[in-house]
């Protein structure tokens, strides 16, 4: 027997089902937030193993929702059409034309993708924008930067109706204020709030590093798992920089609004979500309310 028969020999197989046994049963009928970024998005092999996961957790029970954004589509797009972005404190300046490109992008050609690569596995995903139903009421976030928005508020009742329905939502990041004028929203908060108002046991964030480092440019000094506080002494010091302030203020956010942790993984690795919730050691980074211990979580 050569080594690749014997690392998938019966046994380790009825291992690994065996293992993810107890994680089944504790988030059977419990809603648990995907946030869809990085390479997951555009690698075709990924994604496909994305939804693959996703249609597997509904299988068992779990009601999953996913979230995405779309920035590197939407610069893809603009670069296409000749509009040059301009970039205040690293947030892209959205004019009305760069607004219907963003919503384009991300209502009409990202979120069917994702809802058509979930659907090979059955009639399962639904796509929604926030402005749908009055999903996500948004507001400007600065004058400087056009239709950039912040959330003002929730409301979960159409992505719970298809839940109830056993359907799978996909939720882009646009918002409308209460005069329906549309903005585009970061879409990690998104999924932070989204997850806080649907009472989610969980949110994962797919990025394209493993996790959190104690030490950025050590891979080898990986946190495995952090509470609130000290994840938020990271962020005070700057061992947090550049695009993870995002992911790790939105896990902040979830938790201390009722999440019951949120976790950063590797989106790059195959059936990553699988990984993270269904085998006792995971595989990304995982954030704790402060009161939380891993055994109680």
């Amino acid at each position: 027997m050569n080594n690749l028969e014997e690392n998938f020999s019966p046994e380790k197989r009825a291992a690994v089902l065996v293992e993810t046994l107890p994680y089944i049963q504790h988030f059977s009928g419990e809603v648990v937030v995907v946030k869809l970024g990085g390479n997951a998005m555009v690698d075709d092999e990924l994604a496909s193993q994305f939804a693959q996961d996703i249609v597997l957790m509904q299988s068992v029970g779990i009601k999953p929702v996913v979230v995405h954004g779309g920035a590197p589509q939407i610069g893809s797009m603009l670069d296409r059409l000749g509009m040059k972005s301009q970039f205040v404190d690293g947030l892209r300046v959205t004019d009305s034309d760069t607004l219907d490109v963003a919503r384009m992008v991300l209502v009409g050609k990202v979120n069917r993708d994702i809802v058509s690569s979930i659907n090979v596995h059955g009639p399962l995903a639904v796509g929604v924008s926030g402005e749908d139903a009055g999903l996500i009421t948004a507001t400007s976030r600065h004058e400087n930067l056009g239709f950039v928005g912040e959330i003002q508020a929730i409301n979960p009742t159409i992505v719970n109706d298809l839940l109830k329905e056993g359907h799978i939502p996909v939720v882009s990041s646009i918002g409308a204020d209460e005069k329906g004028q549309a903005y585009n929203i970061n879409a990690d908060t998104v999924a932070s709030s989204l997850a806080a108002a649907l009472k989610a046991k969980r949110i994962l964030y797919l990025t394209d590093i493993e996790g959190l480092r104690a030490d950025m440019e050590d891979p080898k000094s990986h946190v495995s798992e952090i509470t609130a506080f000290d994840l938020q002494v990271m962020i005070d010091d700057g061992t947090i920089s550049g695009g993870m302030i995002p992911k790790a203020e939105a896990c902040l956010e979830a938790v201390k609004a009722g999440v019951g942790s949120a976790h950063m993984v590797d989106g790059r690795i195959s059936h990553v979500i699988l990984l993270e919730l269904f085998t006792d050691s995971g595989i990304g980074t995982m954030v704790l309310p402060d009161q939380e211990k891993k055994n109680d979580s």
